[in-house]
C-alpha cells in the first residue's frame, strides 16, 4: 500500500526559526559523532562507535516527529543524531559514550553508542541487531489495548538487520494486529562489510513486505532533511489515524566505517568513498540554507560556534563525572519479588478436598486476572472456542476475560517473548503471562528474546523491569520423545535476571504461580506436564496460597540421608523413601527445592547437617544438569558435615526417546532412586 507523501516541509516553506533549529541539531550531532573516536584514542572510552554521518536527514526527522512521554522510540546503535534531535543533550550523549554513572540510558552498564532515555520513552535497545522491532510491536499492542490513539511507536534500524527472522515476525504481528508502529529502515547499503545484495533479492528491502495487509510503505531520501521530514510526518499521522503500521524506507549513505573496529577501505574503493562524501546530508543542508537565502554565513557560523562551546562544556562535565562503583554490579539484577507474607514458609494446613495440579494452575490464573485487570496472557493454541491450551491449563479464560486479555499468538516463540518484553514496558502495574512454547523443548527459538529480557532491568539501571511470567510445560513420562519430553531448567538457570521455579504438587503450583505473577521481574514457571492430572500431585489448595521464592519444602523428615529434588522426580523420591523405610534401610529426608533460582541454601545446608549424606535427583541429564549447582553449593558450604560423596541421579546423557522402552531407559524412576540411596547409605 503506497501513496504520495504530502509536501509539508521544504527549503522555501519552512519557517526560518525551524530551519536554524534543525541546523543546530544537525551540527551538534555531527560534532559529537566526529568527536567520539577521539575518546577511544585517548583511552577515555567510547570503545564502540557507529558513525551516524550520512544518515543525518532521516535521523533528524525521526527525532523531530517523536514526542517525549507521548510516543515511544526504539533507536538502534547508529541513532546518535536521532537521539540528539529527540532532545538528548551533548552532556547526556557524552556520558553514554564514555560510560559514566550519569548516563541516562543505563549508567554505563550498556555498550557505548546505545543511546536511550527511558524516562522520556526513548527505550534502551540492546546490541542484538533489529530485535527491538519485537519490543516496538509489543508496545504498539499496549497503545491499542489502552486506546492511546494519539501516540505511535517508532522503531529504527539498518536495512541489513531486516534479514533477522524476528524482524519479519514483528512486522507480521503489527500488520495482523493492526498496530500504530512506524518501522524505519535506514538503508546505507551495507551490513558491516556485507553489501545489501548479499542480504536480499530486492534492491530495497522494504519491498519484501509489499504483500503484507494493513501495512503502508513509504520510500524517501534519507539524505535529504525535507524529504525525510515529509515522509516521517506522513508516516506518523497515517499510523495514528488508521491505527496501522508503516514502513519508512530511507535511502542513506554511510560516510564512515561501520564502526571503529571496521576498516572500510578494505572493501570500499576511493571512488565510492568520494561519492558518499559528496552526498553528505549536513553539507547539502548548509548549501541549501545559503543558496535560498534562508540563513547567512554569519548566522550559521554563530550556531557552529555555539555548538563548539556546548560540546566543550559537556566534555568537561563528562570527564569530571564519576564512574559506576564496583559494588553497583549487584544492583538491579532483578525486580522486587512479591513477599508472600501470608504463608512465609510456603506451607499450609491440608484442609479441604484435593484438587489436581492443572486445576490449581487454572484457578490461580483466573484469580490473578480478577485481582489485577492489567494482567494478560498469550501463547500458542491457548484460546480458541472451548479449547484452552494444548493441556487446557487456560481453559475458560478467554470466555471470562475476553480476547483483549487472553489471545492466541502466532506460532513464533521469539514473537511471544519479544512482544511480552515490549508490552510490559507500558505501565508498572502490568503483568504479562506467556505460554512461551507449547512444550518447553520448543522454547529454543525464543532464547534470543529470553536472554534479552533477563538483562533489561540491569541494563537500564532499574528503569525498566519486565514483569513477565513464562509458563513452560516441561518434562517427560508421557511418551513424547524429542521436542515433547525434555526439561530445560539446566540452561535457563545460568542467566542472572530471572527466577526459575519447578513445583511438584498442586498447592506449590498455585502458590508459586501467584507469587510469580505478583512479583516484579521475570519468572520462568516450569510445569511438570506428566503431573497435570496425576492423583499423586493433587492436594488441597487454599484460595490465597502463596509460596515465597527461594524457600524449599521438606516433604518428608528423615535422619540418615537427604534427597534434594523437584518436579516429576519428587514423587519417585517420596516413593523410594517410604519403601526403604518399610524395608528397614533407614529414614530418608526428601527436600522439594521447588525454587531453583533463587535457591534455598539455608534449608539445604541444615538438612545436610542433620543427615550427613546427600543425593540429588532430577529429571534432566546428570551431566551439566542443575543438580551440579546444588552439589557445588553443598561442597562449598557444608562439606565438613558430609560422611559420603554427593551422589546424583538423573537422565542419561542422551535425548529422550519416543519409544516407551527408550524413555524408561533414559529417565530416572523410583527403582533408580532406591539403588542410589542404598549405595550411599552403605558407603
Amino acid at each position: 500500500m503506497k501513496s504520495n507523501v504530502k509536501t509539508i516541509y521544504s527549503i522555501k516553506k519552512t519557517d526560518k526559526e525551524t530551519l536554524l533549529k534543525w541546523y543546530h541539531l544537525l551540527f551538534l550531532g555531527r560534532t559529537l559523532d566526529e568527536r567520539a573516536p577521539n575518546y577511544l584514542k585517548q583511552a577515555i572510552g567510547w570503545s564502540y562507535h557507529a558513525p551516524a554521518a550520512g544518515h543525518d536527514g532521516i535521523q533528524l526527522a525521526i527525532g523531530q516527529v517523536f514526542r517525549k512521554n507521548k510516543d515511544h522510540l526504539f533507536p538502534y546503535y547508529r541513532d546518535l543524531q536521532t537521539c540528539v534531535s529527540a532532545g538528548l543533550t551533548a552532556e547526556e550523549v557524552i556520558y553514554n559514550g564514555i560510560s559514566k554513572d550519569a548516563d541516562v540510558a543505563g549508567g554505563g552498564r550498556h555498550m557505548s553508542n546505545h543511546f536511550a532515555k527511558p524516562a522520556w520513552n526513548i527505550h534502551n535497545s540492546s546490541s542484538c541487531t533489529g530485535n527491538h522491532t519485537l519490543h516496538a510491536t509489543g508496545m504498539g499492542r499496549a497503545l491499542k489495548t489502552y486506546k492511546e490513539k494519539d501516540a505511535v511507536v517508532i522503531s529504527s534500524q539498518g536495512e541489513s538487520s531486516v534479514s533477522e527472522g524476528y524482524v519479519y515476525e514483528a512486522i507480521n504481528g503489527a500488520s495482523n494486529e493492526q498496530l500504530p508502529v512506524v518501522f524505519v529502515f535506514q538503508d546505507n547499503g551495507y551490513g558491516i562489510s556485507v553489501p545489501k545484495e548479499d542480504q536480499t533479492a530486492n534492491r530495497k528491502v522494504a519491498r519484501n513486505f509489499e504483500g503484507f495487509k494493513h501495512l503502508r510503505i513509504i520510500y524517501c531520501n534519507g539524505k535529504d532533511v525535507f524529504d525525510s521530514m515529509n515522509a516521517m510526518t506522513e508516516a506518523v499521522e497515517w499510523a495514528k489515524k488508521e491505527q496501522k503500521p508503516v514502513i519508512v524506507h530511507a535511502n542513506c549513505v554511510r560516510i564512515g566505517s561501520h564502526s571503529n573496529s571496521d576498516r572500510h577501505e578494505l572493501y570500499r574503493d576511493e571512488n565510492e568513498l568520494s561519492y558518499v562524501k559528496e552526498y553528505d546530508p549536513l553539507a547539502k543542508y548548509r548549501r541549501l540554507l545559503l543558496r535560498y537565502e534562508r540563513a547567512t554565513e554569519e548566522e550559521l557560523k554563530e550556531i557552529e560556534d555555539a555548538v563548539a562551546a556546548e560540546v566543550k562544556d559537556a566534555h568537561k562535565k563528562g570527564l569530571a563525572a564519576p564512574h559506576p562503583t564496583p559494588e553497583s554490579v549487584h544492583d538491579f539484577v532483578i525486580g522486587e519479588a512479591y513477599p508472600a507474607s501470608k504463608y512465609p514458609e510456603g506451607v499450609h494446613e491440608h484442609n479441604g478436598e484435593p484438587i489436581k495440579l492443572i486445576t490449581a494452575l487454572n484457578e490461580t490464573l483466573k484469580a490473578e486476572f480478577r485481582n489485577n485487570p492489567d494482567t494478560y496472557l498469550w501463547g500458542q493454541d491457548i484460546a480458541n472456542k472451548d479449547k484452552g491450551g494444548i493441556f487446557n491449563v487456560s481453559k475458560g479464560m478467554q470466555q471470562e476475560f475476553g480476547k483483549t486479555r487472553v489471545f492466541n499468538a502466532p506460532i513464533a516463540e521469539d514473537f511471544i517473548m519479544g512482544t511480552a518484553n515490549g508490552m510490559s514496558r507500558y505501565k508498572k502495574e502490568m503483568r504479562v503471562v506467556v505460554e512461551g512454547a507449547e512444550f518447553a523443548d520448543y522454547f529454543w527459538p525464543a532464547m534470543e528474546q529470553f536472554v534479552e529480557t533477563t538483562h533489561e532491568y540491569w541494563r537500564t539501571k532499574g528503569q525498566y523491569s519486565p514483569n513477565i511470567t513464562v509458563r513452560l510445560a516441561s518434562g517427560g513420562y508421557i511418551g513424547g520423545g524429542l521436542y515433547h519430553s525434555q526439561t530445560i531448567e539446566g540452561a535457563l538457570t545460568t542467566f542472572p535476571g530471572v527466577r526459575v521455579v519447578y513445583p511438584s504438587f498442586a498447592d506449590d503450583a498455585a502458590g508459586l504461580l501467584r507469587t510469580a505473577i505478583r512479583s516484579e521481574g521475570m519468572t520462568v514457571f516450569m510445569e511438570p506436564k506428566a503431573l497435570y492430572n496425576a492423583p499423586k500431585a493433587a492436594t488441597p489448595v487454599p484460595d490465597d496460597f502463596e509460596v515465597p521464592f527461594g524457600k524449599a519444602r521438606i516433604r518428608r523428615e528423615g535422619k540418615d540421608l537427604t534427597i534434594f529434588t523437584y518436579g516429576n522426580t519428587t514423587h519417585f523420591c517420596l516413593e523410594a523413601a517410604e519403601k526403604l523405610s518399610k524395608e528397614g534401610f533407614g529414614e530418608v529426608e526428601v527436600v522439594d527445592l521447588r525454587s531453583l533460582l533463587p535457591l534455598d541454601e539455608e534449608t539445604i545446608i541444615n538438612s545436610v547437617k542433620k543427615t550427613s549424606k546427600a543425593l540429588i535427583v532430577h529429571e534432566d541429564k546428570v551431566f551439566a544438569g542443575f543438580g551440579g549447582e546444588v552439589a557445588a553449593t553443598i561442597s562449598d558450604l557444608a562439606f565438613h558435615y558430609l560422611d559420603a560423596p554427593i551422589k546424583r541421579v538423573g537422565s542419561t546423557f542422551t535425548p529422550v526417546g519416543f519409544n516407551r522402552t527408550l524413555e524408561a531407559a533414559i529417565l530416572p524412576n523410583t527403582d533408580k532412586v532406591i539403588k542410589a540411596v542404598k549405595e550411599l547409605l552403605e558407603f
